[in-house]
């Protein structure tokens, strides 16, 4: 197994068929926000990150570029035998992923942040004999319980002196963070036995140093002494999985599973790719007695008699083909604590009202939103949280993009948030629509049917994402004319509006140079130092190349 840097034919020309399905753009890593030096808006939301490919470079709008500013998207060149160090291999539609390695190329999780700076300030923080080399000097490896982490004090700030990480964290200049190793996902073509990263790992290097690293100490950085496993001589073993994994394992085990997650996680879908013909149950319209069945007055006999509840026949005839079928209550936290009661009941023993048995081969997953997003939740009492295993979903782009080609969701939609991860899901204000998973599958439905009609975004995801959607494909193409724009307009704009004016006089800078820069100085002093700064740096940095 090699490095290599993927050529532009490969992307562009004649691009590799995982390009045709997933787009070329990388989506930054936290350890490639942190480490590449910002270009003045690298780092702004609704930015990308420019990478290297193996003559020259790719801009952040996946165009071939000279670019001041990269981080490296590692590919590997599989020889004879290496596609049996892969694990986790999945197959969704056209595209193929696989893991292979760690990286800490995440935040630690926000839970684990201060007790690990609280360790470290003392002296206490378990350091192992390893060291991480990607930082410019050797970092050391720490242990936190089961994680391996390395420290990284930030050394370059943005353009408003902080770096804006993956969940929204803001990370200023001279700040530390931990970042954990986790697995690495790559993109697998089987076929000329090529791995392309899904992601852009890291930053700060020139290109000759990022190549040497790539083929030296990379490989001890992404050593699977990293992963979690065991000999093939031992008696047991600790696998890798995913959410869907993890879910499928405890179905198989007969273990009832219980799904936290925000609304749009995709909590639902997930059951669905196990068991399509899942039965819903969706508590939140249920009370105790179409659980339980209800109790009827026989006349003709005197006698009071118990009638099925209309979900158990139903599962009953699901279940007559003998396969594992999966029983899900769903917005289990919605319900009220006299629902919440019977199922516990139903999870605890496997009898519905006490008198009728759930089908041997009928499996119990629950799902619930967080009490931060519903005012209707409810904790779930002790006992009933106690009979279930425990999946937290977090839905992001590298784990939704494979569903995402599978449902033919829009290209649009899949090209802007494979560029800009952040506009995934935005906060509910419950003034106007926001953006989550599910509501980006709304958006793809609507441009389906519209032709590509932009002006129906904002009452989906709301006004801060559908103008970010629209000033990314603009800027994506040669803009013709910069616009006109009276003093009054100019005085109105926001600081952020003008920014964004800013970037995009900078990226009309090679043939409206002079359009571009007088703009620029209309918007004010600031923004015109800002201009001719990040332009005297692209030059500067292009120099090289020219000569």
């Amino acid at each position: 197994m090699r490095s290599i840097f993927l050529s532009h034919e490969q992307v562009f020309d004649k691009p590799l068929p995982l390009f045709k399905t997933v787009g070329t753009a990388a989506p930054a890593a936290d350890l490639a926000l942190l480490t590449t030096p910002d270009d003045g808006f690298l780092h702004e939301p609704g930015g990308g990150i420019n990478y290297y490919l193996a003559d020259g470079c790719v801009d952040r709008f996946g165009r071939n570029d000279a670019c001041a500013v990269c981080a490296v998207r590692p590919a590997l060149l599989l020889e004879e035998g290496d596609e049996k160090l892969l694990d986790r291999l999945q197959e969704d539609g056209d595209v193929v992923t696989a893991s292979y390695g760690s990286f800490p190329a995440g935040l630690l999780d926000a839970s684990m942040r201060e007790l690990a700076e609280r360790e470290y300030r003392r002296g206490t923080l378990a350091k192992t004999e390893e060291v991480f080399h990607a930082l410019g000097e050797p970092a050391p490896i720490y242990q936190l319980g089961g994680k391996r982490i390395v420290r990284l004090e930030l050394s370059h700030g943005g353009a408003g002196g902080y770096v804006l990480l993956r969940d929204g964290t803001a990370v200023t200049e001279g700040d530390a963070v931990f970042l954990e190793f986790r697995p690495v996902r790559w993109l697998y073509d089987k076929s000329r036995g090529i791995l392309v990263c899904c992601q852009a790992l890291f930053g700060g290097m020139d290109r000759d140093r990022a190549a040497a690293y790539l083929n030296g100490d990379f490989y001890s950085d992404l050593s699977e002494k990293n992963v979690f496993g065991t000999s093939d001589e031992s008696d047991y073993h600790i696998a890798l999985h995913d959410e869907l994994s993890l879910i499928r394992a405890y179905v198989e085990a007969d273990i009832p599973v219980f799904l936290h997650g925000l609304s749009g996680d995709g909590k639902s879908d997930r059951v669905r790719q196990i068991d399509p013909q899942a039965l819903d149950i969706e508590l939140v319209n249920e009370n105790p007695e179409t659980i339980n069945g209800r109790a009827v007055y026989n006349e003709a006999h005197d006698e009071i008699v118990d009638i099925k509840p209309v979900w158990l026949v139903k599962l009953e005839r699901l279940c007559e083909d003998g396969n594992l079928h999966i029983l899900f209550f769903d917005e289990l936290t919605n319900a009220t604590k006299q629902t919440q009661s019977v199922i516990f009941k139903i999870v605890l023993e496997r009898f519905v009202n006490n008198r009728w048995a759930l089908p041997k081969n009928a499996r119990i997953v629950a799902a619930g939103n967080d009490r931060s997003e519903s005012s209707a939740a409810h904790d779930l009492a002790e006992p009933l949280f106690g009979r279930f295993a425990h999946i937290y979903i977090r839905t992001t782009v590298e784990n939704w993009m494979p569903w995402a080609v599978r449902s033919r969701i829009n290209p649009f939609v899949m090209e802007f948030l494979a560029n800009n991860d952040l506009y995934l899901r935005t906060p509910f204000t419950g003034m106007e629509g926001n953006a989550d998973p599910r509501r980006w599958e709304m958006v793809s439905k609507a441009l389906d049917s519209s032709g590509n009609d932009f002006s129906l975004l904002a009452p989906i995801v709301g006004r801060d994402a559908a103008d970010a959607f629209i000033r990314f494909f603009a800027a994506r193409q040669e803009i013709s004319a910069l616009g006109d724009y009276t003093d009054e307009e100019l005085a109105r704009l926001s600081i952020s509006r003008k920014y964004q004016l800013a970037q995009q006089c900078l990226a009309v800078s090679g043939s409206m140079r002079q359009a571009g820069r007088a703009l620029a100085a209309r918007l004010g002093s600031e923004f015109l130092a800002w201009f001719d700064y990040i332009l005297q740096r692209r030059e500067s940095a292009l120099a090289p190349h020219e000569e």
